[in-house]
């Protein structure tokens, strides 16, 4: 398979090496966390002299003795080498029995430098507090963005190739099949043995046609406010005998897996946030084609769902916004900085432009506001509004 420097993730990296921090890199399955530790174990390993690197996969079966604890920490213990920069290189690190006792034992020695990855489902975000008594850095991996689409596929036309990129996505193992089905057909099959799998095994789920459903409910409503009522409301039409706090734990479960990311509502006028009905977005926008087929694409949402995750990428808090009764698709949040965006497939009737400038303009702080569509043009302002192309944007470093 082709490979390609994901920058990004790799300087983050590279810029704790020697921080007492347990690195951990998180993501959905196949979204490349594997193939970033051993990037990362080929910088050290060619720029820092005295490096000793201890690295355990355990897909590889060679390691299949080290999935206890004890055996682990054993084994890397025995392996330390005194006088040097000792870096621990762990990949899916929930196959070995009781983990988190070696890498908190490893941790407390203060001899080694620690970085590990996991499965979606059994390393959460939510967990590592738990898990490690030391103090955590995570580094998030997300599915190949538009800008690493281009460069994989050595794309010079941005605008054709973001139309590609609509259909083909960002689970770069997919790009391996010439056939858009055989494509759709190995990504369906991440999301379902993969993702779904691991939530199921992870808690005990016994109602798995349920877990489906609101699986498929959330993919088909994208973009839509949404709230774990209104699923149990929408779901007991087809005579599940359910409840909405069922609901909202396997929607709580879908979102640890990073299958879905929530986007909560915040009240501009107000600046305040808002705890009802939130929206969901896939972690790759062409889970949903896999799974419910590509009868109705939906450019308007899938756009929506690229630019949400690209947000997310560029380390945004990311929200709705709500003012005055009005939507705007995203107030996008980083320290001191805050951008209003909102998102559509085609401005190019003037009812559509009135639609989304006119929220816009109604907001009356400094902070920048612009409209990203498809309009296959160079960047414009319209009464202070950016409008610019969706590529653009996305590449936009």
């Amino acid at each position: 398979m082709k490979l390609i420097e994901r920058e990004n993730y790799l300087n983050k990296m590279i810029n704790v090496i020697g921080t007492p921090d347990i690195k951990v890199i998180t993501g959905v399955r196949r979204s490349g966390k594997s193939k970033l530790l051993e990037a990362f174990r080929d910088y050290v390993s060619e720029n820092v002299s005295d490096a000793n690197i201890v690295h355990i996969n355990f897909n590889l079966s060679k390691f299949d003795e080290l999935k206890n604890y004890k055996s682990l920490n054993n084994y890397i213990e025995n392996a330390y080498i005194k006088d040097k920069d000792n870096f621990v290189l762990i990949d899916e690190v929930q196959m070995c029995n009781g983990f988190e006792l070696t890498i908190n034992n490893l941790h407390a020695t203060e001899k080694y430098d620690i970085y590990i990855t996991g499965s979606n489902a059994f390393l959460l975000s939510s967990d590592l507090a738990t898990l490690f008594t030391g103090r955590t850095f995570e580094i998030k991996v997300y599915p190949f963005s538009f800008s690493e689409y281009v460069k994989y596929f050595g794309c010079t036309d941005k605008y054709s190739a973001f139309d590609s990129f609509v259909k083909e996505g960002g689970m770069a193992g997919s790009y391996l099949y010439k056939d858009q089905e055989a494509k759709y057909d190995y990504i369906k099959n991440i999301y379902d043995t993969l993702i779904v799998r691991d939530i199921k095994t992870k808690y005990k789920i016994r109602n798995s046609i349920l877990m489906d459903r609101i699986s498929n409910f959330l993919m088909d409503n994208i973009s839509n406010l949404t709230s774990a009522r209104s699923i149990t409301d929408t779901l007991a039409g087809h005579k599940d005998k359910i409840n909405h706090k069922t609901v909202g734990k396997y929607i709580e479960y879908l979102c640890n897996a990073f299958a879905f990311y929530k986007v909560r509502r915040y009240d501009i006028k107000g600046k305040k946030y808002l705890s009802t009905n939130d929206k969901y977005y896939l972690s790759d926008h062409t889970f949903r084609y896999a799974t419910l087929g590509t009868k109705n694409m939906d450019y308007g949402r899938i756009i929506e769902n690229i630019i949400a995750l690209e947000l997310l990428r560029r380390g945004y808090e990311v929200y709705v916004g709500i003012l005055y009764k009005k939507e705007i698709d995203f107030v996008a949040i980083k320290r001191n900085e805050k951008i209003y965006i909102q998102v559509s497939d085609n401005i190019s009737d003037e009812k559509t432009f009135e639609r989304e400038v006119n929220p816009l303009l109604k907001i009356k702080d400094a902070y920048p506001k612009m409209v990203i569509a498809r309009t296959q043009h160079e960047e414009y302002q319209y009464e202070g509004i950016k409008i610019i192309d969706v590529s653009d944007w996305l590449l936009d470093k």
